[in-house]
């Protein structure tokens, strides 16, 4: 029989790897809070038309990776590729529209069938921010200001720079692509395959392009900047001045770009060089076209998404949190006074790791290993005398203690 595996593209989160995650859930939950955003925990799956009609039936997510199957009562289901699209159903389908601006965060897993790589899974975790029924460039303003203030609390704001560019509105963005077609469609010999299936569906994508013909080809293509209304230009001069307020640096990209029509005016990714060509470690924009297109009235919305697996290779060491105290007992007898004793000490507070067997060295060897810094040992003699040995595994001291006394005789936790 062969060992069981773990799917390709799936792994155990335990250890120092479940240390770090909690370290950035912890963290992102406090500062998303602090910013006046609620908790939202939407479905797994949905119908798979929430994906198709938000992503794009052409999209690679919607056309290669998405995990979809048809249930047992003959529906398309899928899992989530991406969280924006499920928050926005629940937004249509909860009536959040009638609370005026909704700000919400979440966290949670993702599915996408893809080339698992350095920090990128085929099941990976996700954060995400986003506003809804907000137009204004404060709200973008504010939720790139999120970002940064996770990026400061986690350590990580010297690894990361925030590139900043303008999709423009619908006007802009249509005067963009039909230059982008013409100069692309001059130089179609040039293009990768890929990118040629993109020249008519979502040229923008090309920018996107890995394909080092393709990247040459881009160097030198319009930029979104030179065809800017008057309108898009005061809004993303005001996002700026915002940051500029809040002494945010931001670096002008005007290769970044998102896809999907619905996205418009402000397109940000804060980007490191520590984790190779995966350099994204947030990710968001402006899309005030994503609710309209799936069916609701026209919404503003902006957002951003973190992958929870990068935050925390970036991490440096994170603190393993309080040292526990090693139950020991010695003996049948023992073993039912020290249930009650474990008992009071965590509901105390203190953190407690009961030994279940083994002789007294074995204990002990496995309460180092648990980095333990006291020990509580009851044998019968200690029982006999209403008293127990608190052992200190750092110095190798030990004294006996009334059990009565026990809690307040355990030094604080450290």
């Amino acid at each position: 029989m062969s060992k069981l595996q773990p799917v390709r593209g799936t792994r155990d989160i335990c250890g120092d790897d479940a240390r770090r995650f909690s370290q950035v859930v912890d963290i992102f939950k406090s500062v998303a809070g602090r910013f006046g955003f609620r908790e939202i925990a939407t479905p797994l799956f949905e119908f798979s038309e929430v994906f198709r009609r938000t992503l794009g039936e052409t999209s690679d997510v919607v056309s290669k990776e998405m995990y979809s199957f048809i249930d047992r009562g003959g529906d398309e289901i899928t899992l989530r590729p991406e969280y924006t699209a499920g928050i926005a159903r629940a937004y249509l389908s909860g009536g959040m529209q009638q609370e005026g601006v909704v700000k919400l965060y979440a966290y949670g897993p993702m599915f996408r069938y893809e080339r698992p790589q350095k920090g990128r899974y085929r099941q990976f975790h996700q954060l995400d921010v986003e506003i809804l029924g907000a137009p204004e460039p404060q709200a973008d303003v504010e939720i790139i200001a999120l970002g940064q203030q996770l990026l400061e609390e986690m350590g990580l704001a010297s690894q990361a720079t925030l590139h900043l560019n303008s999709l423009g509105d619908p006007e802009s963005r249509q005067a963009y692509r039909v230059a982008l077609v013409a100069y692309f469609d001059g130089n179609k010999d040039t293009l990768s395959k890929d990118s040629l299936a993109r020249l008519s569906r979502n040229p923008l994508r090309i920018l996107d392009s890995k394909d080092e013909g393709d990247q040459k080809l881009v160097a030198n293509a319009p930029v979104m900047v030179d065809y800017l209304n008057e309108t898009s230009r005061d809004f993303i001069t005001s996002v700026k001045r915002g940051l500029d307020i809040l002494g945010i640096e931001y670096t002008d990209n005007p290769k970044l770009v998102r896809g999907l029509d619905y996205y418009c005016h402000t397109a940000f990714e804060f980007i490191t060089n520590d984790l190779g060509a995966q350099g994204t470690v947030i990710g968001g924009g402006r899309y005030d076209g994503l609710i309209e297109q799936m069916g609701g009235p026209a919404t503003a919305g902006v957002g951003w998404a973190a992958g929870i697996e990068r935050l925390g290779m970036l991490l440096s060491d994170v603190p393993e949190g309080p040292r526990p105290v090693a139950l020991i007992p010695l003996g049948e007898a023992a073993e039912e006074k020290a249930l009650k004793i474990a008992s009071q000490l965590r509901k105390a507070g203190r953190t407690v790791d009961m030994a279940f067997r083994g002789k007294l060295k074995k204990r002990l060897s496995r309460a180092n290993k648990q980095n333990a810094r006291y020990a509580i040992i009851l044998g019968e003699n200690e029982l006999a005398k209403g008293q127990a040995i608190i052992r200190d595994l750092d110095e190798g001291s030990q004294r006996e203690v009334p059990l009565e006394g026990l809690l307040a005789a355990l030094p604080p936790e450290s």
